[in-house]
């Protein structure tokens, strides 16, 4: 991620102390959290020590410079409504984000319909969760009245849509949602679920899926789209004061393109370069909280040879395991 520009990331799924201990070491900034299910977890054990484990991580990270703590629970259809209340109240007792998959697929609104009568929006809002503290992943499948619910209650969506085309989940409304109000910020989810973590993709990404979505070329200019990769994602996890924009008093998060490439030449519009002509691999300096962790392409933050002779070693072992 920080090779190809990404100075923020939000991580909801397992072990979410080691990838907190990770962000903290290498210098990235990363709002972090415990994936928690009505199942026990092979990190936590049951469920109940799953809330456990997220409040002392929490407390663990409380006032840390660049990593935060989020509660998550994975998705309506595998938290009961009891479940969601707990995590809801803890993350209010806490003063942090509640972060969870929501109305991702059909299949989940369908789940939805048959167990509780309505759909995952409105499940959400007839719990009391559907606020400014909620952030909504994927939110692909929407009615009229969720999109007027989530403007309602300043809840945030979180939209990725190269894992929307891949798990074959659809494609979110997000051109209605901003007309709404609701702020939106653009992810990539999970490897598993892209294959690559390149902002600068998901960007072309996501402004050319609106526009075949509408049948309108005008649709998510480019501009607009680089404001979902940067202010629209800070002001989505809560860090609107500190960084995604370049503006006095702000934390220094910074990235440098290097423009003088055959693809980037000529150069008319920056906004139009930047989200449909450049890519990761054109990123050359970074840096994160005023500190320079790339700087000519090369990752100054840990030793990148040694990271990626432990992580194919790894991979070595999984497969001779299967």
């Amino acid at each position: 991620m920080l090779l190809s520009g990404t100075t923020t990331f939000c991580d909801m799924y397992l072990f979410a102390d080691a990838v907190a201990r990770a962000a903290a070491e290498t210098g990235i900034r990363a709002v972090i959290g415990e994936v928690l299910y009505d199942f026990p977890s092979p990190n936590y054990g049951p469920p109940a020590e799953g809330l456990r484990f997220s409040e002392e991580l929490c407390r663990t990270y409380r006032g840390h410079p660049r990593v935060s703590v989020a509660i998550q629970p994975h998705a309506v259809y595998t938290c009961s409504p009891d479940l969601l209340t707990q995590c809801g109240e803890l993350a209010a007792s806490l003063g942090v984000h509640l972060i969870i998959h929501l109305a991702e697929t059909q299949k989940e609104v369908a789940f939805c319909r048959t167990a509780y009568g309505v759909t995952p929006v409105r499940h959400l809002y007839n719990l009391g969760l559907l606020n400014r503290r909620l952030v909504a992943d994927h939110a692909v499948v929407l009615t009229e009245e969720d999109m007027d619910l989530l403007a309602e209650t300043g809840a945030k969506v979180a939209h990725c849509p190269e894992s929307n085309m891949k798990l074959a989940s659809g494609m979110a409304p997000v051109t209605e949602l901003l007309a709404r109000g609701v702020p939106v910020g653009l992810g990539t989810d999970g490897c598993a679920s892209n294959n690559n973590l390149d902002l600068f993709q998901e960007m072309d990404t996501a402004a050319k899926l609106q526009k075949v979505r509408l049948l309108k070329p005008t649709a998510l200019p480019a501009r607009q789209a680089l404001g979902l990769a940067t202010r629209g994602s800070a002001a989505v996890l809560g860090l609107e004061q500190e960084v995604g924009s370049l503006t006095p008093g702000r934390k220094a998060d910074l990235v440098v393109v290097d423009l003088d490439q055959p693809h980037l030449t000529p150069l008319y519009d920056p906004f139009s370069h930047l989200v449909y002509a450049a890519g990761g691999g054109d990123v050359l300096t970074v840096m994160v909280h005023g500190q320079m962790l790339v700087q000519d392409r090369r990752l100054l933050a840990f030793d990148l040879e040694e990271t990626l002779a432990k992580a194919r070693e790894l991979a070595r072992r999984v497969k001779g395991s299967l």
